[in-house]
């Protein structure tokens, strides 16, 4: 049976949460959304708010994670930091972030 591709994207959400756990984030959101926008994970490092598209892949034959993190989704992300911003009043540094999650490789970027 195939897994539903919201079965797959929790699935990859789920490694995501517990690696950045592992690196000693703080897990603030998980799947953050207003009507407008989403973000898959939120979380909190050394005073640094992250905002983390997560993106997972089986394999990589057709490339990995990060090949799908497309400059109109980073607009995206940059535009759902904002509203969270501005509903949170946070004022400290944050970063757009990535994870690829391919096969049973893991891969993060603090920076996009």
């Amino acid at each position: 049976m195939k897994k539903k591709s919201t079965q797959i994207g929790a699935y990859g959400e789920d490694v995501a949460e517990k690696h950045l756990v592992e690196l000693g984030h703080k897990i603030v959101s998980r799947n953050w959304r207003t009507r407008f926008c989403e973000i898959d994970l939120i979380t909190e490092h050394n005073k640094i708010v992250y905002f983390v598209e997560v993106k997972y892949r089986k394999s990589s034959a057709f490339g990995d994670g990060f090949a799908y993190i497309t400059p109109k989704k980073q607009k995206q992300m940059a535009f759902a930091a904002e509203m969270w911003l501005a509903s949170n009043q946070w004022s400290g540094e944050v970063s757009l972030a990535a994870m690829s999650i391919t096969g049973g490789e893991i891969e993060f970027i603090d920076t996009l």
